[in-house]
């Protein structure tokens, strides 16, 4: 689009083309060239600057495009982000409850054997590095087949539910308490003596002992359980101290069950209660 300059000059021009005054002046026609020449350049140039105004015009709705798409790829890949951050998550927190399930024994819900000797192992390394001692209680639940034959399974499962959550509690968070198999539980007491331990023994004991089973019978079936008792030595294989903690519990079953193994005066003696030999024993319930 000219300018008003432009249109005014063109005018001026014009009239000096058109004046018969000037007819004859060899400059006249001079002009006229020059000005169909400029003319000429301007509407060329007028034809590149609108080219090239459509030319940027396209490139920036190109990059407007390009960056449109951008944005749209960028955000369906936020997306896929998000989704596989949730997948991730739920794998993590799937990948936590088989672990945590598999450590847990299903009818009690406390540490099953395979959890409890890990920590046996991992305070084993404990004790060796820090010369910190610790006791394991393996613990029998008293007369068991019995209480299944009177009143059931069902109140047996029960019975041992009770019996697993009576051992479990009240213990530090340093302590350990799992199912061991069956009937038979156990007590992993950190940096605690063989003496320091008989306390937290005689609780359990004495707490056990205020449960019944048999609800639904007028005669309701008191609990016990036999204790045997092992202090870790220094530098031992833990099948040692586990050997030693199974001897004892025999002993105090065969000594009448209710009770612990070896008592607290042998242990304060050094001695171990007097057991029969492996072919003389017979299998205690």
């Amino acid at each position: 689009m000219k300018e008003a300059k432009h249109l005014q000059l063109e005018e001026r021009v014009r009239r000096i083309l058109a004046d018969p005054a000037h007819r004859e002046n060899p400059l006249t026609e001079v002009l006229g060239e020059v000005w169909t020449t400029l003319e000429n350049h301007l509407e060329r140039l007028e034809r590149i600057t609108l080219l090239s105004d459509s030319f940027q015009a396209m490139a920036r709705e190109r990059e407007r495009g390009l960056s449109e798409r951008f944005d749209r790829q960028l955000r369906r890949i936020n997306r896929i982000v998000r989704i596989s951050d949730r997948y991730q998550k739920m794998l993590q927190e799937l990948n936590a409850h088989l672990k945590e399930a598999s450590q847990r024994d299903m009818l009690t819900g406390i540490r099953n054997r395979r959890a409890v000797m890990h920590e046996i192992q991992q305070e084993l390394e404990f004790a060796n590095r820090q010369r910190a001692p610790f006791v394991l209680a393996m613990i029998d639940v008293d007369r068991f087949k019995q209480i299944n034959d009177v009143y059931g399974h069902t109140v047996g499962d029960e019975a041992l539910v009770r019996i697993a959550h009576t051992l479990c509690s009240d213990l530090r968070q340093s302590d350990v308490c799992g199912r061991w198999g069956g009937e038979e539980f156990m007590l992993l007491l950190a940096n605690t003596s063989l003496v320091n331990a008989y306390p937290i023994l005689e609780r359990k004991l004495e707490a056990i002992r205020h449960l019944d089973v048999g609800v639904h019978s007028t005669r309701p079936e008191h609990m016990s359980v036999s204790i045997g008792v092992a202090a870790y030595e220094l530098g031992e294989a833990i099948t040692a101290t586990l050997g030693r903690a199974d001897a004892a519990l025999y002993a105090a079953k065969r000594r009448g069950r209710d009770r612990i193994a070896p008592t607290l005066d042998e242990a304060r003696a050094g001695r171990l209660p007097d057991l029969p030999q492996p072919s003389q024993r017979v299998p205690a319930p």
